[in-house]
Parts: structure tokens; sequence; C-alpha cells
């Protein structure tokens, strides 16, 4: 019984232990676990970002630095990291409880600063860097920011887009003296300091594309002038890896490649040759069409300096030996230059065509015509030159002509020294058809490559004309020049229909305008238009011609222009094929031709349109 009795204690201890651990457990299930919540991001308040901080005292060259910053969400603590931008040394103060701090940093160095935050437990958060500079004694002029390299990144592995990629960094333009900035990119496969590029220095752009080869490891940095002090950036490391192809389509090197890829072409499809030359003995027949909305388009490859020359010398003369004959339409051809064909460099008898940046020269016939219905094709910034036939009595730079359709346009076009005219508008089997010229410029027509007198024609643009001088070949001349052509620099040759001439200028041709009153134009309209010498014969049976350099006591002579050496206008085109800039024709600013125009729908400066094809 005693035993007993000294045993029920214990058990009754025990039970009740047991019976608070179960209702400890089921209180603990039902209650939250506690979170620590990840600390928020500090806003940098002083020093602000890109400025020279004011310091406080100045011992040995080391100035106080007052830091601040607000407090951050779920934060207990900071950590201020601070940067020389030029040593790369770092100053830390770590677990900092206030938000706000002195620091002493050496003077006349660009700095960058940044806060971490930390909560309770093992979480941090790093705001945004601000960069501010420590001037260095009065007089002195500070060093600019580094740069900071952007991309590639260090370590990355690039693929380079026709064997070239791009390196971009960030800075400011201008430091905080004021001082404009420039840069030089050092990039080499050995360690980022060998001697750059002269095209390298002294940049002003904040990016810079470079060659590089495939496999090989490069390394790059950034060094920033302000003319007196230099700031170099850190040195980033990228693989070049596989070469990538900027070109979408087919590309071609020899003329039998370019043959098979001109007969299986499909709308949309683009075919890049190669530069160099290319030989020829038959026609280059272009039968395939694209469409509206996918064209086809035979292209000189983007990557080569030197551009596809298409040689026809290999043909005899003969009226079949054309060198292209383009019978599809939605083609665009830009950048090929066809020599020497026995016929025509270029048949067009297609529509919807865009031919761009061509050539055409030293044919036996016209340098690219268009005819057979030939409609709403857009010939741009091409030139058409010393093309003439064995008999030294035909080719035209351009032709528009015999039973064309209607539609066509001529922008930025030269032809110059062929036998024949410019450009010819005669029709045979096509009648009432109209054809525009912008900005086109007929030069020397009628004389042949050693500038001696040919048999042709030689007029700049003929308008039309017909076998029974009854046709009508509708004509828009908008700022085109004629100048130094053998007969007439616009000319009727019995064309019935209606021709508008605006802004245009004639000098120096055998007749500057040659319209007759025998078969006549139906209408002629000139306006704003330029003869610098004698007019020549302006007829029609209507005429609407006003405002132009022979009308309403105007007296214009070589004193009005910058310069009348018409050899200005057959320098090199520019680079995306536009003519070049010249002062030829360009008034002076106390010419008496400028504000003496009317309003024609073209853009002009000042109160009223200049007299001409340039605008002062």
């Amino acid at each position: 019984m005693k035993n007993l009795i000294n045993r029920l204690p214990f058990k009754a201890v025990v039970i009740f232990v047991v019976s608070l651990l179960v209702a400890s457990c089921s209180k603990s299930d039902d209650s939250e676990m506690m979170v620590v919540e990840a600390p928020g991001q500090a806003d940098l308040v002083l020093p602000q970002n890109n400025t020279e901080c004011e310091v406080g005292d100045v011992v040995a060259n080391m100035a106080e630095v007052a830091f601040e910053w607000t407090e951050a969400t779920n934060a207990e603590r900071y950590d201020l990291t601070v940067t020389n931008l030029v040593t790369q040394e770092v100053t830390l103060r770590p677990n900092l409880m206030d938000t706000q701090l002195v620091v002493r940093l050496e003077r006349g160095y660009p700095y960058s600063w940044n806060i971490t935050a930390k909560n309770a437990g093992e979480e941090t958060t790093v705001s945004d860097s601000y960069k501010f500079y420590v001037a260095g004694e009065a007089g002195s002029n500070n060093v600019p920011f580094p740069a900071i390299l952007v991309s590639p990144e260090s370590g990355a592995t690039i693929n380079p887009v026709d064997g070239k990629v791009t390196l971009e960094w960030d800075s400011e333009m201008t430091d905080s003296d004021g001082d404009a900035l420039t840069f030089t990119v050092f990039a080499d496969t050995v360690d980022g300091n060998q001697e750059p590029d002269d095209a390298w220095t002294g940049l002003t752009e904040t990016s810079l594309e470079i060659n590089v080869e495939s496999g090989e490891v490069y390394y790059w940095h950034v060094e920033t002038s302000d003319g007196k002090n230099v700031a170099i950036s850190n040195t980033y490391s990228f693989k070049a890896g596989e070469n990538t192809s900027s070109i979408d389509g087919k590309i071609v090197t020899t003329v039998q490649e370019l043959l098979d890829a001109i007969e299986a072409a499909v709308p949309g499809e683009n075919i890049y040759v190669r530069g160099g030359d290319y030989s020829f003995s038959n026609t280059i027949e272009i039968k395939k069409s694209g469409t509206a909305g996918n064209m086809i388009s035979l292209l000189a490859h983007p990557a080569d300096d030197t551009r596809p020359k298409f040689d026809f010398s290999a043909m005899s003369e003969s009226s079949s030996n054309r060198g292209m004959e383009l019978e599809g339409s939605y083609w665009h051809i830009m950048g090929i230059d066809v020599f020497k064909a026995g016929d025509n460099g270029m048949l067009i008898t297609g529509s919807n065509n865009l031919v761009e940046f061509c050539t055409f020269s030293e044919c036996a016939d016209t340098g690219l015509q268009l005819g057979s219905g030939a409609a709403s094709n857009t010939i741009l910034n091409c030139d058409s030159y010393f093309n003439a036939d064995s008999s030294l009595e035909n080719a035209d730079g351009f032709a528009s002509k015999l039973d064309v359709g209607s539609g066509n346009k001529f922008v930025g076009c030269r032809a110059w020294q062929n036998l024949d005219d410019g450009w010819d508008g005669y029709l045979r089997g096509a009648d009432n058809v109209t054809t525009t010229y912008e900005n086109c410029w007929a030069i020397m027509n009628g004389y042949l490559k050693d500038g001696s007198l040919g048999a042709g024609d030689g007029n700049g643009f003929k308008t039309g004309g017909s076998d029974n001088k009854d046709l009508k070949h509708n004509a828009i001349y908008l700022q085109c020049i004629a100048f130094g052509n053998k007969t007439d620099g616009f000319d009727h040759n019995s064309n019935r229909g209606e021709v508008t001439i605006y802004n245009s200028a004639a000098y120096d041709n055998g007749r500057n305008y040659g319209f007759s009153n025998t078969n006549p134009l139906e209408l002629l309209t000139i306006k704003n238009s330029v003869a610098l010498g004698e007019t020549g014969s302006i007829n029609a049976t209507t005429l609407d011609v006003t405002n132009n350099s022979w009308m309403d006591g105007i007296v214009t002579s070589h004193e009005d222009f910058e310069s009348i050496d018409y050899s200005e206008l057959l320098a090199p085109r520019q680079e995306d094929g536009s003519l070049p800039d010249v002062d030829f024709f360009h008034l002076k600013a106390d010419s008496d031709l400028i504000d003496k125009g009317v309003d024609v729908g073209l853009p002009y400066n000042g109160a009223a349109p200049d007299l001409g094809p340039f605008e002062y």
C-alpha cells in the first residue's frame, strides 16, 4: 500500500506535463509563423548624382564629405560603400544605425556611392548608385567621370553580325567643369591596352562598331577626356561567337548562281550580288513577278565596297542583244552597273518596278528604256552616259517611248554625253500617256565620250513626237536641269500633248526651250523656271507661262548664281545614291530671282518660291 501511494503523485505529474505539451502543440499549429520581411531600398540624398559635392574641413588633401539617405522599410542597419572611380579604392562603412555619415575622401577624384539596407535576418537590398566629384585645390580642373561599360557585358559571348560587334558605354557629354568630353576606345585580343585605331579616338558618341574574328576573346576599355584630364573605365572582356549575317536572302557570287536565282525567284525574296565583274554574252531575262506587298529584290551586297558590274561587252551590236530584259513586275533592282550591252542596257516591259542607284553606260542603244506597255515604274537615282551605236546616230540615256504605258517616273537621274537625247519620249503605238521627271539632270547630250560632236539629235529632254505628228505624250518636269546639250534643252518635237515645267533651268544648250508653233502642244505650262542666255521658242495651242526669269522685266545673268560650271553636276553621287551637293545654279543672296516665283505646290523658303531648281 505504501508503494502504491508513493507512485500516484508521480503518475499525476507525468499526465499533467503531457497534457501541457499536447495543448502547447495544438496552439502552435493554429498560430502564424513569424516572417522577417526583406528591407526596402534607400533613396540617396547627398551627395547628389553627377555633381561636385560641397566639402567640410580639409586636412592633408582629405576632405570631409557628408552622406545622407532616407530610411528604408524593414531595415535595421546600413552599409555605405564609396568607390574612387579612378583608383577603384573602396571605402566601406558597415552596419550603420543612422542615415547620415561624414567620411573623409581624397580630393580631386570622382567617386560613386550606394547604400545596402539590411533587415534583422540575412536579407539585403542595394540602392541605386550616384556619382559625385570631390574638387581639388581652387582653380584646378576636375577629372571627368570614367565611362561605364554597358555592352558587351564582361565575360559574355556575342555573335557578331557581318563580322562586327557594337561596343556601348554610358557617360555624360560634359564634365562637372562644363568641358566637352571625348572618348577613345581600346579593344584588342591581348589586354585591352594596345594602340587603338585612329578612327577610335576623339569620339563624341557613346558607341562604336568594330570588326572581330569569331572565336577570339577581346578586351576593351574606354578613356574619357575633357582635354586636360583622362579617366579610364574598367576593362571588360567578351568572346566573339559564331558570325551571323544581316542579309535576309540569297547571296550570289557567279554568273550561273545569279541566273539560277533570278529563274527561281519568288515574291518577297532578296537576291544579293557580291561586288565584282560579271561577264555575260547573252541577255539576262527576268520573267518572274513579285506582288504589291512582296517585291522581288536584286541588290548589290551592302557589305561590299565594290559594286557589281554586269559586263556585256562580249555581245555584238544587235537590236536583240539587250543587257537585261525586265518583263516581270514588282522588282526592286539596286546598285548594279550595266556596261556595254549590244542594244539597250535594260529594257523594261513590266510594271510597278523600282530601279534604283544603277548605271547604264557605253551601250549600243538607250541605256534604260521603257516600252511595250510598261507602266508605273520608278527609275530612282540612276545614271546613263556614253551610250552610242556604231553609226554614231542613235542611243539615248533614258527613254519612255514608242509603245510605253503611263505613270512612269524618273527621280534624281542624270543623263550625260549620250549620242542622241538625254531623255527620249517619242511615241509609236501608244497615245495620251504621262511621264514625270523630278530633279533630273540632262548634260551635254549629242556629244560623245571623248567630247566630240555626234550625229544624233542631241536634246536634253525630248518631250515626245510621233511618225504622223499626232500623238500625245504628256510630260511633267519638276526642278529639272538641261545644260550644254547640242540642240534643245527642253524639246517639243511635234508632241501634241500637254507639257508642264516647274522650277527648272536651261543653260548653254543649242536652244534652251524649243517648243514650235508647227504641230503644237495642246498646252504648255512653264512657271518659276530659268533660261540663262536666249530663251528659245515657246509656243503651244494654249500657253500658261508666268513667273520666269525672262519675264516681268527680270534680267538674268551669271552674276545671279554661285557657279555656272556644269562639270559639278557630274560629281560622284552621295553614299545613299542621291545627287551630289553642288553650287551650280544656286542663287546668290542678292539675286533678282529670289522670291519671284508663284506657288506650284513645291516646297519653298521665304515669301514666295525662287526661280530655278534650287531654293536660296
